[in-house]
Order: C-alpha cells, then sequence, then structure tokens
C-alpha cells in the first residue's frame, strides 16, 4: 500500500543455524523442513544418533544396565580319600608254620618242669622220662617257662581260617598292615587288629526314601542295589560305615533325580534306573565300592497325596476311555451311513442324513454303555 512502510528486509549475512532437539534424533536442520527459503544456510551437521527413551523415574544420568554373560557352572567336586590307602597283600604264613611253633611251645613247657622236678612220677613213668631229681624252679626255669609260653601263645594265637568271599584287613597301631584275600589255615601275626569284610557279591533292597516325578510330585521309592566292596581298606579306613555311605548315596541320587510310578512308562523308568546307577557309581568309587546296577522296584504316591493322584489317575483313564468309544461310534456311524448310501439302500437328503446320524450315534452310544457296564 501507498504509504504504507513496506517490509523490512532482512539483513544480509550468514543466517543462524536454527535446531530442533529431539528425543530419537540428535539435531534435525529447520531448513530441510521449509523449502520456500531463497537461500538456505548451511549448517554443519553431526552424525544422528538415536538414543533411548528414558522411563518415569529413571534419573537423567542414569546409565542402561548391562547384561551380564552366563557364567559357567562350577563342576561338582568328586569326593576323595587318603592316596595313601591303597589296597596291598598282607604278609602271612602257612598255617602249619604256626602249628608247628605252638607244639615246640608245648614242647619247651613241658620240658622245662621236667628240668624243674615238677612232672608227676606216673606221667614220667607213662612217657618213659629218665629219672631226674629237678632243680627246682629258679629264675632259669621260669625263664624257659616265658620263652616256651610266648612261643605257644604265638604259635596257636596266630591261626587264622580264610574263607572264600571273606577278606581281612589288618591293621597294627592305627597303621595299615595289608589285607588278607586267602583261603585255608594261615597264621597271622596275632598283635595286629583284623577287620573282617565281605568281599561277595550283594543285594541291598532299601527303604521307601523320599522322591519325586518330573512334576515335582512327591513319591517313595524303594532301590533295588547290586554291588561289592573293590578296595577293602578304602571300604573299612575312607569312611567310618561303607554301609551307611550307600544308603546315602542312594537316597542322594533320589532326591536329584524323577521317578515315575512303575506301570506308568516303562522307558521313563529305565532311563531313571541308569542315570541313578550312574550317579550312585560315581560317588561310591571313591570308597572302594562297586555299584552294579541301581533300580527302582517299587514306587508309590507319599501319603500326603497318595487319594489325590489316585483320583486324578482315575479321571484320566475315564477320558481315555471315554475318548477311545467316541472315536470307535463315530468310525461305527460313518461306516454304517456310507455303505447304505454307497449300495443305494436309501436315498437320503441333508436333513435326512443328519437325522440318521444322530438316531446312529445315540444308539451305538447306548450299547456301548450297556456293555461296559
Amino acid at each position: 500500500m501507498p504509504g504504507s512502510a513496506g517490509p523490512v528486509a532482512a539483513p544480509a549475512g550468514p543466517r543462524s543455524g536454527r535446531l530442533i532437539h529431539n528425543e530419537a534424533t540428535t539435531e534435525i536442520p529447520v531448513h530441510l523442513l521449509f523449502r520456500d527459503d531463497p537461500a538456505p544456510a548451511p549448517v554443519p551437521l553431526r552424525p544422528a544418533v538415536v538414543t533411548r527413551r528414558q522411563g518415569p523415574g529413571e534419573a537423567p544420568g542414569a546409565e542402561r544396565p548391562r547384561t551380564r554373560r552366563p557364567v559357567n557352572a562350577r563342576p561338582r567336586p568328586v569326593p576323595s580319600v587318603d592316596p595313601e590307602l591303597t589296597e596291598r597283600p598282607a604278609r602271612v604264613l602257612p598255617g602249619t608254620a604256626g602249628v608247628a611253633a605252638g607244639l615246640c611251645g608245648v614242647a619247651g613247657c613241658a620240658a622245662t618242669s621236667w628240668w624243674a622236678g615238677l612232672v608227676p612220677p606216673l606221667a614220667a613213668e607213662a612217657l618213659a622220662l629218665p629219672a631226674h631229681a629237678g632243680a627246682g624252679l629258679g629264675p632259669a626255669q621260669w625263664a624257659a617257662y616265658a620263652a616256651a609260653g610266648a612261643l605257644g601263645m604265638f604259635g596257636f594265637g596266630g591261626l587264622a581260617r580264610g574263607r572264600t568271599g571273606r577278606a581281612w584287613v589288618l591293621g597294627l597301631f592305627g597303621r595299615y598292615r595289608g589285607t588278607v584275600r586267602r583261603t585255608g589255615l594261615m597264621w597271622v601275626n596275632p598283635l595286629l587288629l583284623r577287620r573282617r569284610v565281605d568281599v561277595r557279591l550283594r543285594h541291598w533292597r532299601s527303604e521307601p526314601m523320599p522322591a519325586a516325578d518330573g512334576n515335582g510330585v512327591a513319591l517313595r521309592a524303594v532301590t533295588l542295589v547290586v554291588w561289592r566292596v573293590r578296595d577293602t581298606v578304602k571300604a573299612t579306613l575312607g569312611v567310618e560305615d561303607h554301609e551307611t555311605y550307600l544308603r546315602e548315596c542312594v537316597e542322594a541320587a533320589l532326591a536329584r533325580v524323577p521317578v515315575e510310578p512303575l506301570g506308568t512308562v516303562r522307558s521313563s523308568a529305565d532311563v531313571a534306573g541308569d542315570t541313578l546307577t550312574r550317579l550312585v557309581a560315581a560317588d561310591a568309587a571313591p570308597v572302594g565300592l562297586e555299584v552294579f546296577s541301581v533300580r527302582p522296584v517299587r514306587v508309590e504316591y507319599a501319603p500326603e497325596v497318595a487319594a489325590v493322584m489316585h483320583r486324578r489317575r482315575i479321571a484320566a483313564l475315564d477320558a481315555a476311555q471315554r475318548a477311545s468309544v467316541l472315536t470307535s461310534v463315530v468310525d461305527s456311524v460313518e461306516d454304517t451311513v456310507t455303505r447304505l448310501t454307497m449300495r443305494g439302500l436309501v436315498e437320503l437328503d441333508d436333513y435326512e442324513r443328519k437325522v440318521l446320524v444322530k438316531d446312529l450315534t445315540v444308539a451305538f452310544c447306548a450299547g456301548r454303555g450297556d456293555a461296559g457296564a
């Protein structure tokens, strides 16, 4: 308009870089939004970086928590015993040596009595001993009595009889001196402490132990363990009682391995038995026990859940029976309708077909119910 002031011209010179800051993009130039500007000013741009939107209540400078790498589980420590406890054969003598030593001791005592003049005249005449006045009981006679008595006691006291399937672990003042696996009559140092160990193949039937199935339902399992003592010194000196140790190993394995009630899935019972055998054998090997088999022979629900699980199994069997009966009825109805229509005995429209299917289904279900009752 005339007389009015014209538009004020913008001052010449470079335009200021106007920027819009966003949460998702670091910087967006304004001139990119409005394309009608004659000469947009160049604005130096930095690489766009997409940042994370802060959540409610999160500190502005808080860093995102870093996820840790999965740490490999440490292997379970393997039990071990004293490495010096290794079975080795003990030094024994044949039984004839002990008998000979005992007889020599008895003969020495008799000779000392004759020397001291303590043999009765009747016994001397019966044994045809030469007449001897006797020197009496002096220090020499007492020493001879002691030596002959000690020899007789060591000879007869060390006699032992070894049996098949039995072994003796020998020790002297708390130190292991060897293991005797020989059979027959033998002579063992009577000063040695003898521990008898049964090394035969043995079966052990456990009492009901706590267990659980795959869903964590409490069970009571009775296992049959086939085992034997392989290293007598480790089984005797490595633990206080190797039979108690074996029982605790079986109980610990049952706590780790899920078992199923017998009669449900046979393959799962075999897998559980193999797993139990492997675990118990690994735990019992360091103490000289060799485990061949650990098998659950009776598995039942715990008393606190037995009634509930019994009703649940009955309901599952009933549902399976109903599904089987329904499948059989549907197959029978389908076969009957197909035969009637394919052979041209009847001509049915859709309504008549539905009515026939309904009547046949009711008749077959009623017949199955009466047969089951």
